[in-house]
């Protein structure tokens, strides 16, 4: 059979892990059959789809001259996907328009962090989907103790298995589409990550590690807008000012070499960034990156000007959170601070106190 069907795909797959250390003796099982029909396999004329099963013997033809979609179809058709229900047929075209600029995004378990610096930083929260698998993770383990001496329990977990998928994926698809929303005309930069090797001995890290869904991210943005991976290699360890390669501890990223405290997701940020134009870290790099958006985002906190980036105040160099509509109230990290703005904060030469936010006043009274 010339066509690529789902079996082969997956021990294809397997076979490649497996030889690379990555899988177990244990191989995979076809629970959704379908084929992949390459376009060499197929031909259209007058309407019709006319696919090769055998060479000039056997061959599967669709008539989709009367289909609603026909004729809003845009594009050069692509591969086909044939199931034991449906044909999907696939569109390509090329985007026509030169990019306003690239965002970079820096991959975390609980957020991702962007930057251009046009914009300044961003920071999309991610901790309701951590909540998803932590709680369904939980729900399994209480399961899993019972289902050893109870086995018709294993359907039960099949299903909290699968409502947990469904509930992430629904998350990340509005996440992105957000993203893609509020950056229209943007190319965005990911970290190329691998989760096998970021694991250690840590059980509790690889349980972490493990609960990030930043591959569904990535491919679910991918047909959104514009994607570009990047190699994160010491993204987080290189200072954004000097290129000194230091151990971070925390949440707070001090160079042992220039002295810059800066927070280690933001310093991830503009690594990547410094990676997508072609250039090292420098003194004068930094400062000029700084200056383009004030070196603040919209925080209502003030600092000190100096000549010295150094001590500026910073508590008022915050990201910018990405406030969504009230049809996903839980998407918003900051609900009182103001969308997203190229404007920066006037600068002054007083040293003042950054004005309280909302849920600050609360704790305090």
């Amino acid at each position: 059979m010339t066509l690529q069907s789902s079996k082969h795909i997956q021990l294809k797959s397997w076979r490649r892990n497996y030889l690379k250390g990555r899988r177990t003796r244990a191989k995979p099982v076809v629970r959704k059959k379908f084929v992949r029909v390459k376009k060499t396999l197929y031909s259209y004329k007058n309407g019709k789809i006319k696919i090769s099963v055998r060479p000039f013997k056997e061959h599967l033809v669709f008539d989709v001259s009367n289909a609603w979609f026909w004729s809003r179809a845009k594009g050069e058709m692509g591969e086909l996907i044939l199931n034991e229900k449906f044909l999907t047929i696939t569109f390509r075209f090329k985007r026509v328009g030169e990019p306003k600029g690239i965002i970079v995004w820096d991959c975390n378990e609980r957020s991702i962090d962007g930057f251009n610096p046009e914009i300044g930083w961003i920071r999309v929260d991610l901790r309701r989907l951590f909540h998803i698998h932590r709680v369904y993770e939980l729900k399994r383990r209480r399961l899993q103790i019972k289902a050893s001496k109870k086995p018709s329990l294993r359907r039960v977990l099949e299903k909290y298995s699968n409502r947990e998928r469904n509930r992430a994926r629904d998350f990340i698809h509005k996440v992105t589409r957000v993203i893609a929303e509020a950056f229209k005309g943007y190319v965005h930069g990911f970290e190329d990550l691998n989760k096998e090797k970021m694991l250690n001995k840590s059980r509790t890290h690889n349980r972490n590690i493990a609960k990030s869904d930043w591959r569904t991210i990535i491919g679910l943005m991918s047909y959104k807008s514009r994607v570009r991976l990047l190699s994160p290699y010491n993204s987080s360890r290189r200072c954004s000012r000097c290129g000194m390669v230091n151990a971070p501890k925390g949440a707070l990223y001090e160079c042992k070499n220039c002295g810059l405290k800066i927070d280690r997701q933001f310093n991830a940020c503009l690594n990547l960034y410094l990676q997508v134009e072609g250039l090292s870290p420098s003194l004068k790099l930094f400062t000029e990156l700084m200056k383009r958006w004030g070196g603040f985002t919209l925080t209502g906190g003030e600092a000190d000007v100096s000549s010295d980036e150094l001590v500026r105040g910073f508590e008022a160099c915050e990201p910018q959170r990405l406030s969504m509509d009230q049809t996903y109230p839980y998407l918003v990290w900051n609900p009182t601070h103001h969308p997203i703005t190229k404007e920066t904060t006037p600068l002054t030469t007083q040293q003042t106190s950054p004005t309280p936010t909302p849920s600050t006043r609360q704790r305090k009274t």
